[in-house]
């Protein structure tokens, strides 16, 4: 099969500018939206697949990707990020659409439908950061601080790289990267990392956004968003990992709240990657 490219564009609303991804497809429109630190470009191998029945759009979230860069706290809300989304259909002149968030992008996915619930067909929550406040407090994270695992981790990242085949090779031989289809990997190289002058690579998401984002001390960050669960309509699934290092019940009150059962699935926090096969099958089966 040969990949089809997407067409790519970019639009300014609140301020910045915000990049997409465009596969076209026949069927209804799809919008994909990616983890904390990944890209739009991540659904590369997936969108090929599903071009058949589904026209799908990715969207760089705020400061990450070819989006323009974010280090500002204040910006980096979930419910902003959803607005970002609704502009970007807008101008591309889709009405309504169905949804697909893994992580943050679940997170954003709820923002989305509680923000324009008739414009949402169906959403499928993948491993979506949305949780209560004693689910927060329950991880002994120190937000706001700077000090969440997660955070430090991220400012640890190594921005500058030689080349992408070596950002291929490191990453594909550890943890947490080396569970995807390396088809994946291969697309969060391609569009995952920008060109720089001296002919080396530079990851797109800055490494402070990535930890602003997971230190959750946000406007609206993932308890805001559980909270707008309990007044979502739009038909939706939530799918967690079953080897996840988050816990089962973060998505068991997710399901909960909105009236429905949460579905254990093989794999990791990132599972919806690392079966190209099993992918298509999830989304044929809950967003057709």
């Amino acid at each position: 099969m040969t990949a089809h490219e997407p067409a790519e564009g970019q639009i300014s609303h609140a301020g910045l500018a915000h990049a997409w991804l465009d596969w076209g497809g026949s069927g209804q429109p799809l919008i994909m939206l990616h983890p904390n630190g990944f890209c739009a470009g991540v659904y590369h191998p997936i969108a090929q697949r599903l071009r058949d029945q589904f026209r799908i759009i990715g969207v760089d979230l705020r400061g990450q990707g070819a989006s323009e860069k974010v280090t500002e706290e204040a910006l980096l809300g979930n419910d902003a990020m959803a607005q970002d989304i609704l502009a970007i259909a807008d101008h591309l002149e889709v009405t309504n659409f169905s949804l697909l968030g893994v992580s943050l992008g679940g997170g954003v996915a709820i923002e989305i439908a509680a923000a324009a619930p008739q414009r949402v067909q169906k959403m499928l929550l993948i491993e979506a950061i949305a949780f209560s406040g004693p689910d927060r407090e329950s991880q002994h994270f120190d937000y706001g601080t700077g000090n969440h695992p997660l955070a430090i981790g991220a400012r640890k990242r190594r921005a500058v790289w030689e080349d992408r085949s070596t950002v291929v090779a490191s990453y594909g031989a550890r943890r947490p990267l080396n569970v995807l289809d390396p088809k994946v990997l291969e697309a969060y190289a391609r569009w995952g990392f920008v060109d720089r002058p001296d002919g080396q690579i530079e990851l797109a998401c800055d490494p402070e956004t990535e930890a602003l984002i997971f230190d959750s001390h946000r406007n609206h960050g993932p308890k805001e968003t559980f909270d707008q669960l309990a007044s979502i309509t739009t038909s939706t699934t939530v799918l967690h990992g079953t080897h996840s290092d988050l816990s089962p019940a973060w998505f068991e009150e997710q399901a909960q709240q909105l009236g429905t059962t949460a579905q254990a699935i093989e794999g990791s926090h990132f599972f919806f990657f690392e079966n190209l096969e099993r992918a298509e099958e999830l989304v044929r089966q809950h967003l057709t």
